[in-house]
């Protein structure tokens, strides 16, 4: 139940920093790389059970 919470909560933030957004545009593609590979992570564990 806590990882479809977390899940649920990296693509909100992920939709928040990409660069699309007007208060995002000037970070480039970091911030949403960074919860891109976070967010592969936690559905990897997912997967495999280990949330």
């Amino acid at each position: 139940m806590i990882g479809i919470i977390l899940l649920v909560i990296l693509v909100m933030i992920l939709f928040g920093v990409f660069p699309a957004w007007p208060h995002s545009r000037s970070w480039g593609y970091g911030p949403s790389g960074i919860v891109g590979v976070i967010l592969v992570v936690l559905i990897i564990l997912l997967l495999l059970g280990r949330v």
